[in-house]
């Protein structure tokens, strides 16, 4: 097969893209606010909310990172001003493990920039959760994989976000690419299984094939792939961005994709934006429990932790929306059970959304898909442009949906801009004879 997909840039803007310099007017790093305190919990809790219960925990435990990369949403950099102790850490754990959390994967920032990230891996296997983490791989030393294998960390997955000049561009620091790859070999090396995770966006959508065969001739038993969502510094260049009609080119080429993993033997994970409903639901998603995608998860089996002890739903929200309460303040199971926010998508109906996913044939099972993605992009959640199913039917129409920002990214962490959604014809409609 091709090692290269289609492109929705032309020579000129890819090369353009993959030069220009960083935004000038906002700080690479910003510092974090300190975290929101003593958040109301509701009185009652309800059987709903006792029959959800997170099954994956996502936990940055510090947003300290040694990378910059120019399309992270949390714009990490700086460790967070209050982030938890190790024995704040540890204590959480043993109330993640009595809410039944069955995985925790740990994040950053880099969650090996924290001393103490070891003996946090330890207490989680301790447990009986397994423990997993995602990084950017350019600490991963031999000296690390040997450290995160003898704590029993049982996969890691380095994020590849497409060929050497792309991945550098994107990750904000020349040398990543090739620190990534040495990461997963070293970790191999020590016995730690390895994944790798992609972000598809205008610079990276084309290279997918070729990443696919890298990540595959190191060993990796499983690739994430998700969208670049207009979070943080993403938004900051919306040109890199796709549009939600370049989705009509992406899932075709996602559907070839996956017939090469199957046979390098390779899952494919989609994540919670990839969809949705389109041909190629039973290709990505056949094999998960439902058969196809559901609604999202965030706070129905999904749990988000910030390293001072913020809670939310989903560990890619926005802070300030959708933090539910503080650790220091409550115990994690009330903080699931009682807050308004991590009670959302178990209490959301049709009647909770707008714009075309109001009124959509998949409403009901799909409910606005990915809440971040929407949520970052209009500054309220309940409508989801990036949508197969959704672009297909415009095309049908002779029309395309194309985002536009209106309002820049503040320039704090987890931030995010607001964008206008235009519907328009679709210049590539074939005309009527």
């Amino acid at each position: 097969m091709t090692l290269r997909g289609p492109d929705p840039l032309d020579p000129a803007e890819r090369t353009a893209l993959l030069l220009e310099k960083r935004p000038r007017h906002l700080p690479v790093a910003p510092i974090a606010a300190p975290p929101q305190r003593r958040l109301p919990l509701l009185e009652q809790t309800r059987e709903i909310d006792v029959r959800w219960r997170p099954i994956y925990a996502v936990w940055e435990i510090t947003l300290a990172c040694d990378l910059a990369c120019r399309h992270c949403g949390s714009r990490a950099g700086h460790a967070r001003p209050e982030e938890l102790s190790t024995e704040e850490c540890l204590d959480l754990v043993r109330q993640m493990a009595d809410l039944d959390v069955k995985e925790v994967t740990i994040i950053g920032g880099e969650a090996y920039l924290r001393d103490d990230w070891v003996d946090i891996v330890r207490e989680i296997r301790k447990r009986g959760m397994q423990a997993t983490m995602t990084t950017g791989g350019r600490g991963i030393s031999k000296e690390r994989a040997r450290m995160a294998a003898d704590a029993g960390l049982q996969s890691v997955s380095v994020s590849v976000d497409g060929e050497e000049d792309t991945h550098d561009r994107l990750r904000g620091v020349k040398g990543s690419y090739r620190s990534a790859l040495a990461a997963l070999e070293n970790l191999a090396e020590c016995g730690v299984r390895v994944s790798a995770n992609t972000q598809i966006n205008r610079l990276s959508q084309p290279e997918m094939p070729s990443v696919l065969e890298t990540i595959a001739a190191r060993g990796v038993h499983s690739w994430q792939i998700q969208l670049t969502v207009a979070m943080g510094r993403a938004a900051d260049e919306p040109d890199v961005l796709l549009q939600p009609y370049d989705l009509l080119e992406l899932f075709p080429m996602l559907g070839a994709l996956k017939e090469r993993a199957d046979e390098l033997k390779v899952r494919i994970w989609p994540g919670n934006n990839i969809g949705y409903f389109g041909p190629y639901e039973t290709a990505l998603r056949g094999k998960m429990p439902r058969g196809h995608m559901a609604s999202c998860g965030a706070g129905r089996s999904t749990l988000g932790i910030e390293a001072d002890g913020s809670i939310k739903g989903c560990p890619s929200l926005p802070t300030n929306a959708w933090t539910g309460g503080n650790i220091r303040d409550a115990r994690l199971k009330d903080i699931w059970e009682r807050s308004t926010p991590l009670r959302y998508t178990r209490d959301r109906t049709v009647d909770d959304l707008w714009g075309y996913c109001r009124t959509c044939y998949y409403a009901d099972v799909c409910r606005a898909g990915c809440t971040w993605t929407g949520f970052t992009l209009f500054g309220k959640a309940g409508n989801n442009p990036y949508c197969h199913h959704r672009a297909l039917e415009m095309q049908r129409e002779g029309k395309r949906e194309r985002i536009v920002q209106k309002l820049a990214a503040p320039g704090e962490p987890f931030d995010h801009g607001n964008f206008e959604l235009v519907l328009e014809d679709d210049p590539n409609a074939k005309q009527e004879q």
